[in-house]
This record gives structure tokens, C-alpha cells and sequence, in this order.
């Protein structure tokens, strides 16, 4: 019996070793898994850019600006002296928070009112928002009680000398689901789009059939729009069933544009298209389709700000997030459903996904080309 089992393992083995993609690609998951869990995820984000408009330029608000930069939590990329950048900031995403400060603040504080700041939070990720806002109200407190001394130390008996007030923009009540539904989108259309389509022209392959492909006038072009358009009324249908759940059963708000929002998905679809045909020209099997298409979904999902706080990621992280597609569909979906962007607000997001329907459309065509040639 053991010489029988023994037998079988080596044929095993020898099978196993005539295909060293699959192999390689067996123990590149765990390093990639290791790297992302290890180095990348953090649920207590640092450094999250804050806007701060100090319309009352006195000592006690630059006190207040110096106290936020050392708390770790905050890059604090702009004091601005105008009324309505801290709301433009967030509204655009350039800031994670913004801090205004009142005109007369620094009057009230000395005459003993307990005036207020409006701390404002873009809760469309509400999970990188939780301990920085614990951190404001510790900064203010420290610089206060740096700078309110001699006649006015009185001030520091009692309640909190100034009133933080906070602001949860676009998801006041921090509902989970207004953030998460939104992103499905990307992480859906992806493991559909990708998958299936990744395994389009190995399965031609594997099945026999490649050389009736070949012997039919069709161009390369030709073969890829065909291969992809059944998968692209598949996503149009996926989309309208997502955003059916989430506006009727989640009751996900949507404040912008539809025919917006479609030509995002339009776009990120073929992006998604492109990429999964690619991945078809350069591998053997089906098995090595779907490998390749996991080891592109696990950091779709963990690295695109879906799952995890994007910038409570490091820096390279973020670059590596960045090439990814959902990252910037994410942000269109947050952007338009939640936020309300116009087309003009969506310009910079679509680029890149324009720039990588570009590059992978031109390296799918190429690489189909040396497949049939």
C-alpha cells in the first residue's frame, strides 16, 4: 500500500513541478499578505491632513495650530484666513478635517465666554476619524493651558475654556454601511470583471477551440471587444441590482448626479475589462487566471481605502494603492453618492482611470497579437 501512495505523491510532485507559475505564485500570496497586514493596515491613521481656518489671527489660534502639528494625528497643510476653505476642503477631499476658528475668538476667550470651534470631519470614511477627534480637543486643551496665565489663568477653572464643537460631514449619524456600500461597487465589479474575463482566452486554449478563433477574419480588437462586451452588460446589471440595495434597503444617500455616476462605472468597467483580458494573454491555464486575478482583488480590497483607512496607510502604500483602479472609483462612488460632486470634481479620479484604459486596452491588443502570431 505505502508504495502505491508513495507513487502517487511523486507523480504528484512532478506534476506540480511542470507548471512553476503556479507555484511561485503559491508563495508569493503569503509574503504579499504579510507585507499588507504587517506593514500597510492601521486603524488608528496618523498624520491626516487638516485645513484650518483661523479667521481670527491671534496668539491663542497659532497656539492652537502649533498644539494640533504635535500630536501625531494631524499634517496640517493649510492656515487659511478666508470664509468657506474649510468646507471647500472637504467637499474636494483635499482634507480629512478642518478646523474654524471664529473672528472674535480670541475676545470671547479673554472676556471668559467659552467660545466655540467647529471641528468638521469628512465622515465618509468614518473609520479614520475616531481617536484624531479625541486628539483635538487634548491639543486645544494643552495650548490653552500653555497660554492662559497671569490675569487669565482664572479661565482654566471650571468647564473646558473653549467649545469644540464637531461636524460629521456627509454621514452625520457615522453610519458604517453609507461608507461601505458605496465602495462595494468597485470590489464587485472587480471580482466579476477580472475574474471572468482573465480566464477568456486561456479557456480557448485549454478547450481546443483557439484554432477556429484563428481561422475566422476577426482582428485582435475585434476578438477583444467580443470577449468583453457580454461581460460588460453582465456589470451593467450588477450595478443597477448594488445601487437598488443600497439605496432602497441601506438607505444610502444620493445627492449627485446618476448620469454621472454611470459614466464612472462605464469607465471603471472597461478599465477592469482591459485588465482581465490582459491577464488572459499572459497566462497558461485557468488555475494561473484565477491566481492572477486573486493577486490582484486582495490588494483592491485591503489597500483602496475599502476596507481599511487609506490614509492611515504608509506612504508607499498609498503610491501602490494608487495604481489600483478601484482606489479611484471608490472615491468618485464616496464623491458622487455622498458628497454631491459635479463633473468638474471628478476630473482628476477619471484621469487616472482614463490613463489606465489607455495603457492596459494598447497592452492587451499587443499581447493578444503575440498570442495568435
Amino acid at each position: 500500500m505505502w508504495e502505491r501512495i508513495g507513487a502517487m505523491v511523486f507523480k504528484e510532485v512532478r506534476q506540480m513541478a511542470r507548471d512553476p507559475s503556479t507555484i511561485a505564485m503559491m508563495f508569493f500570496f503569503p509574503i504579499i499578505q504579510l507585507a499588507i497586514f504587517g506593514y500597510a493596515i492601521n486603524s488608528d491613521p496618523r498624520h491626516l491632513p487638516l485645513v484650518v481656518e483661523a479667521n481670527d489671527n491671534s496668539a491663542f489660534s497659532r497656539s492652537i495650530v502649533s498644539a494640533l502639528r504635535t500630536t501625531g494625528y494631524f499634517d496640517v497643510t493649510e492656515v487659511a484666513g478666508f470664509y468657506g476653505r474649510a468646507n471647500q476642503a472637504i467637499a474636494r477631499g483635499e482634507a480629512q478635517f478642518a478646523l474654524t476658528i471664529p473672528t472674535d475668538f480670541a475676545r470671547r476667550l479673554v472676556r471668559g465666554d467659552r467660545p466655540q470651534v467647529l471641528l468638521t470631519v469628512d465622515a465618509t470614511d468614518p473609520a479614520s476619524t475616531g481617536p484624531a477627534v479625541a486628539a483635538v480637543n487634548e491639543a486645544v486643551a494643552r495650548a490653552l493651558a500653555r497660554d492662559l496665565i497671569g490675569p487669565l489663568a482664572g479661565r482654566q477653572q471650571g468647564p473646558p475654556p473653549v467649545d469644540v464643537v464637531l461636524h460629521r460631514s456627509y454621514n452625520p449619524e457615522g453610519i458604517t454601511s453609507h461608507n461601505t456600500v458605496p465602495g462595494l461597487l468597485a470590489i464587485i465589479l472587480s471580482m466579476t470583471m477580472v475574474a471572468l474575463t482573465s480566464m477568456s482566452v486561456t479557456r480557448e486554449t485549454e478547450q481546443g477551440t483557439m484554432e477556429n478563433l484563428l481561422a475566422t477574419p476577426l482582428r485582435p480588437v475585434e476578438v477583444m471587444v467580443g470577449k468583453i462586451v457580454p461581460y460588460f452588460l453582465l456589470g451593467f446589471v450588477q450595478v443597477c441590482v448594488v445601487l437598488a440595495f443600497a439605496i432602497v434597503v441601506f438607505k444610502v444617500p444620493f445627492v449627485g448626479s446618476l448620469g454621472l455616476l454611470l459614466a464612472a462605472t462605464l469607465l471603471f468597467t472597461l478599465v477592469s475589462l482591459a485588465l482581465g483580458f490582459t491577464i488572459s494573454t499572459l497566462v497558461e491555464s485557468q488555475v494561473q487566471s484565477m491566481m492572477a486575478s486573486m493577486l490582484y482583488l486582495m490588494p483592491s480590497i485591503l489597500l483602496s481605502g475599502f476596507a481599511f483607512p487609506y490614509r492611515g496607510m504608509p506612504v508607499w502604500a498609498q503610491w501602490l494603492a494608487e495604481l489600483l483602479p478601484p482606489t479611484h472609483y471608490i472615491r468618485l462612488v464616496r464623491g458622487i453618492m455622498l458628497k454631491g460632486w459635479e463633473w468638474h470634481q471628478a476630473l482628476v479620479e477619471s484621469g487616472w482611470l482614463v490613463v489606465m484604459l489607455l495603457v492596459l486596452g494598447t497592452v492587451a491588443v499587443r499581447r493578444y497579437r503575440d498570442t495568435v502570431a
